[in-house]
């Protein structure tokens, strides 16, 4: 049985950082085993590492992903300090604090980013992950198209998603992805975090926001907003919608739209967990209208 601590220290020493003392097991993490190392003679540092199969370039990706969320898209995220195929260490960053600034400073922060980095197509300029498994970012001119086939007809093929979703259900959701604009804005690209629940929103040391484990591209908008409304966001964090919807002029509609953006991420949860957290029930849901009338 694999002990995190000691399996995530043997990673830090084997990589060179020798003057780690210990490592003390961080929870929230779900794909990767994570943990606050204790050196002698520098900060502490967060680690994070897989201890059941290869990391191919999950960790090199993710520190890409926060390198360029910081740099062109102006968001605050952790210090890379060593990322390669086996091991991840950033800076430490805080729990965010429980208050409506806080959400209104982020609200700022992310209207900047997704208003600020518009491009012409969507993808990324490789594909990266979304968890554990490979998140394809193939370039397209239409965001309809690839929104259909990149982000959520591509989970179809997946044996959890096989074996949770009928015939119908799959059905179902080929018929929502055909008619996507009929029911979407046709909007344009920008770089998105990709995975932005409420857990991956942290703070600096001096209490400002600050994101993790990104999985980006460029992609509408929405698909933040999307995972951030329907993850059960805390009560403080309406001011952040109220803030980002006047910034960046979202129509009145767009909470309905939610649900059918964040099919992709319960497909996805779908896909990688015994445990989907209700993702299959609420994909049912979405997608019965589209279900074939007999």
């Amino acid at each position: 049985m694999i002990r995190p601590a000691a399996f995530l220290l043997e990673c830090l020493l084997r990589a060179g950082m020798h003057d780690v003392v210990t490592v003390e097991p961080a929870a929230g993490g779900l794909a990767a085993l994570a943990g606050i190392a204790t050196r002698r003679d520098a900060p502490p540092v967060f680690v994070k590492a897989f201890a059941d199969a290869p990391a191919d370039d999950v960790f090199l990706t993710e520190a890409e992903g926060l390198a360029a969320l910081r740099e062109p898209g102006g968001m605050t995220t952790p210090e890379v300090i060593l990322a390669d195929r086996q091991l991840l260490v950033l800076s430490v960053l805080q729990p965010r604090p429980r208050s409506e600034a806080f959400w209104e400073q982020l609200a700022h922060m992310l209207a900047r980013l997704h208003t600020s980095t518009t491009h012409h197509r969507f993808g990324w300029h490789h594909d990266n992950w979304l968890g554990r498994r490979r998140q394809i970012n193939t370039w397209d001119d239409d965001g309809f198209g690839f929104f259909a086939q990149h982000r959520l007809l591509r989970w179809l093929g997946q044996p959890r998603v096989e074996a949770a979703l009928d015939p119908a259900d799959r059905s179902a959701l080929e018929r929502l992805c055909h008619r996507l604009p009929d029911l979407l804005p046709d909007r344009p690209a920008c770089m998105t975090h990709g995975d932005l629940w409420a857990q991956n929103v942290l703070a600096t040391p001096n209490g400002q926001p600050a994101l993790i484990d990104p999985a980006v591209s460029y992609m509408w908008a929405e698909v933040d907003l999307a995972h951030l409304w329907s993850t059960s966001p805390p009560p403080e964090a309406q001011r952040f919608f109220a803030v980002y919807a006047e910034l960046t002029g979202l129509d009145s509609d767009w909470r309905a739209r939610m649900p059918i953006i964040q099919l992709r991420q319960h497909l996805a949860v779908l896909a990688q967990f015994d445990d989907d957290w209700g993702a299959a029930n609420q994909i049912r849901a979405t997608i019965a209208p589209f279900r074939t009338r007999t």
